[in-house]
């Protein structure tokens, strides 16, 4: 109980420091005028307009990365992936995997929890375009620095090019990845040391799912993937109380 304690108390921080971060001028006050003049179908609603913290389990071995927050989704509801349709694809796709106990995400109090699995982005605020800067990706790597650190990770799915760019970076300053640089695609599967993975998706974005360059089946079975992964691999990390550590 102390250590599962700890790491809850771990992750309340860093998602507090989070919500807190001004070191984006430029994405904070986009994000405070999206809050203000708001879309009409939201206009009774109070936004979040916040940078977006981390959701999930503190204790998850499964780590999803995406882009950055769709301006009327997660700002308006303060939780990643929820109040547009990327959402529902990744919601009900963990759910089908056994990661989530409900197949959607309405809102901050609406009950849904993920089992073994966290949701984050390389960015947690929305930019204009859904297009970050380089240097505002860089202002935010150390919260994904931070949040690998803490979790006891095993399998990193990554939504999309730039969410992939940001996780092979973290694994190649923690040694994880050496040599060529790995190629981003669909359904890409790349080792990393001490028994991890990398796995690659297209984005739930309108763009590819509309288009159908990324079908219900082919987003499901990434995540068949990771459960697989995940179940086939000895957790060697997990301590004498029960708990694990992120070696």
């Amino acid at each position: 109980m102390h250590c599962e304690s700890s790491l809850l108390d771990a992750w309340q921080r860093l998602n507090r420091r989070i919500v807190r971060c001004a070191r984006c001028p430029r994405l904070r006050a986009y994000g405070a005028e999206v809050a203000r003049r708001k879309r009409r179908a939201y206009a009774g609603q109070e936004y979040w307009g916040r940078p977006v913290p981390n959701f999930g389990d503190p204790q998850a071995r499964l780590l999803v990365v995406g882009l950055a927050p769709a301006e009327h989704g997660a700002p308006r509801t303060g939780r990643m992936f929820t109040g547009d349709r990327s959402g529902q694809w990744l919601y009900r796709a963990l759910y089908k995997a056994g990661f989530a106990t409900q197949p959607e995400s309405l809102g901050r109090d609406d009950g849904l929890r993920l089992r073994d699995c966290a949701i984050t982005a390389v960015c947690h605020c929305a930019p204009p375009g859904n297009k970050p800067t380089r240097d505002e990706l860089l202002q935010c790597r150390p919260w994904l620095d931070e949040l690998i650190e803490q979790l006891p990770l095993r399998v990193i799915v990554a939504l999309g090019q730039i969410a992939w760019q940001g996780v092979v970076a973290q694994a190649r300053h923690r040694g994880w990845l050496m040599g060529r640089a790995a190629r981003f695609a669909h359904g890409a599967i790349v080792p990393l040391a001490g028994e991890r993975w990398l796995l690659g998706s297209y984005h739930p974005s309108q763009q590819n799912t509309f288009t159908g360059r990324l079908t219900e089946a082919m987003f499901d079975g990434v995540f068949e993937q990771a459960r697989h992964l995940l179940s086939s691999t000895a957790d060697a990390s997990a301590d004498p109380d029960g708990c694990r550590s992120a070696v």
